[in-house]
């Protein structure tokens, strides 16, 4: 009997802390309902007050801030367009480059073959890449992909990379001498850089040996 009276005491002190819990969170939504009903009010109050001409200079900034972000999105919409038209084949440009190389690379190993040197069948092979070469050309040419000038010129890295310095006194330093791979661009963008050797002036063996006799003397 004593333990059943002690839960009977378990249960009612356990219902009593429910009720008071329940109470308090009915308090705590009370409150926070008072609360935005009176931001409400307020923002009521604030309308009310504002005159209409206040009211139409709001609506016609409304309008004009819609207007200005509908004419960013049309802008933006319009210039996706005409990238996606103008450089849409960028990538297929850049791989049909390799086309041009690999003649290159071709006629190359022919020149350099002795036993083709100076024979009629190496004369008329040569004559038939360089018909191709000028074909691809012009057909890239159509298409707004144009060969980079580079030889005789200042290195701009914008169109250039160097990969090698020659000695050459005769240039000045930084203009480049020679042309390793040929660079293209497409309308107004790089499509790929030209590969070339710039010069540098050719050291004096003078200077040279005087620098390995001080260091020689350091030692």
């Amino acid at each position: 009997m004593e333990k059943d009276q002690n839960q009977e005491n378990i249960d009612k002190s356990s219902e009593k802390d429910q009720k008071n819990l329940n109470q308090d969170q009915k308090t705590e939504n009370l409150e926070t309902n008072n609360s935005n009903n009176k931001e409400q009010d307020q923002k009521q109050d604030q309308e009310q007050e504002k005159t209409p001409e206040e009211k139409i200079l709001e609506l016609e900034d409304k309008l004009a801030r819609s207007f200005a972000e509908m004419e960013n999105q049309r802008r933006r919409f319009e210039k996706e367009k005409e990238d996606a038209f103008e450089y849409g084949g960028f990538s297929f440009a850049r791989e049909a480059l390799n086309l041009i190389d690999n003649l290159e690379r071709s006629k190359q190993i022919l020149l350099n073959d002795e036993t083709l040197k100076d024979t009629e069948a190496l004369k008329k092979t040569l004559e038939h890449f360089d018909i191709i070469n000028k074909d691809l050309i012009s057909i890239f040419s159509k298409n707004k992909i144009k060969p980079i000038e580079c030889l005789n010129k200042k290195l701009d890295p914008n169109f250039h990379q160097a990969m090698i310095e020659i000695e050459d006194d005769q240039k000045e330093p930084g203009t480049i001498v020679q042309e390793i791979q040929k660079g293209f661009t497409i309308k107004d963008r790089l499509l790929r850089p030209a590969l070339v050797g710039v010069a540098k002036k050719r050291e004096k063996k003078e200077e040279k040996n005087e620098e390995n006799k001080e260091n020689s003397g350091d030692k």
